[in-house]
């Protein structure tokens, strides 16, 4: 073995011994979370459900941030220049592998620049329409889009949300002519299809349980690939006439790419613990989500799958925001 060789082994060797006593003093202080959005969206609630619960784990305080601006492209660009110790970590959702398809200047690439630590629960939308619209399921809506090309309206909360996204991924599996309706915000898109302005919505759950429930709106199918515990006899659109169709709101926990292994899995372990505890999945349940709480490598390939899947998607539909 010559100097060159030797001095290369011997930096590995202190790289690992250094990452292992990290792990092991982990964490020593405050853990920051980086939300990429406002306060009181489905992204930060998680991240602040989420910290209070790893702050009880690891005795230590986890602070939430609200880093907002760009479609989440602020605060993750923030993240993955942050130092890759563990203490400065990113929660953020599907807007997380779109947005560098959306955005020509996102200044990071979700698969290269983080370390995915766990995917911490998924949010379905379901498909709704209004009452007034002649179909009750999804293999009938399907026939009436085909049939009415350009005159079904569906509602997003502005461009390159998830429920825009998700119509889009609808339109392009069944190659029927929808035409997406853009609003500033879920409630206003909300408004919009209750008033009969627009026939259909991919709605998150959360929001659409109470209105199914009441009859303002009719639910024709579930955008996860599992019935919704919350609504267990609502089949799945994939189920219904449009397999393989899959298109939810999902939650995670990422850090700078390079943080020390032993340091990510201390916390992808207490993110199993925490998602898979009876009070958790309760909450998840009630919220119309459903409680993951995956491993670092199982969260890298479904990173991978919504990536590839999402840019055909918005390449093929054309979608763009700047």
């Amino acid at each position: 073995m010559n100097m060159h060789t030797a001095r290369g082994v011997l930096a590995t060797i202190l790289l690992c011994l250094a990452g292992t006593l990290a792990a092991q003093n982990y964490p020593a202080g405050p853990v920051r979370f980086l939300v990429p959005f406002p306060p009181g969206g489905g992204i930060d609630t998680m991240g602040r459900l989420f910290g209070t619960k790893l702050s009880e784990a690891i005795a230590r305080p986890v602070i939430v941030e609200n880093r907002a601006g760009a479609n989440g492209m602020i605060g993750s660009r923030f993240v993955a220049r942050a130092p890759k110790d563990g203490y400065t970590l990113l929660v953020n959702g599907v807007n997380f592998v779109t947005t560098p398809s959306l955005f020509k200047n996102a200044e990071y690439d979700p698969l290269k620049d983080f370390d995915p630590v766990s995917l911490l629960a998924i949010a379905p939308n379901i498909l709704v329409v209004h009452p007034s619209l002649p179909v009750k399921n999804v293999r009938e809506f399907i026939a009436l889009a085909k049939a009415r090309p350009g005159a079904v309206l569906f509602a997003g909360s502005d461009s390159g949300s998830t429920p825009h996204l998700a119509g889009e991924l609808f339109k392009v599996l069944t190659k029927t002519d929808m035409v997406h309706v853009p609003y500033r915000g879920t409630g206003p898109a909300i408004t919009a299809i209750l008033s009969g302005e627009v026939s259909t919505m991919f709605m998150p759950a959360l929001t659409a349980l109470p209105l199914i429930q009441s009859g303002r709106v009719r639910a024709l199918g579930v955008t996860s690939l599992e019935r919704l515990p919350a609504l267990p006899e609502l089949p799945t659109v994939s189920e219904s006439g449009l397999k393989g169709y899959q298109s939810s709101q999902w939650y995670g926990l990422l850090a700078p790419a390079g943080t020390p292994s032993d340091v990510l899995n201390v916390l992808s372990g207490h993110a199993a613990k925490i998602m898979q505890s009876v009070d958790m999945k309760e909450r998840m349940k009630n919220s119309g989500s459903v409680a993951i709480g995956s491993t670092r490598e199982a969260f890298a390939k479904h990173l991978q799958t919504e990536f590839t899947k999402w840019d055909k998607v918005i390449k093929a539909s054309g979608a763009t925001v700047d």
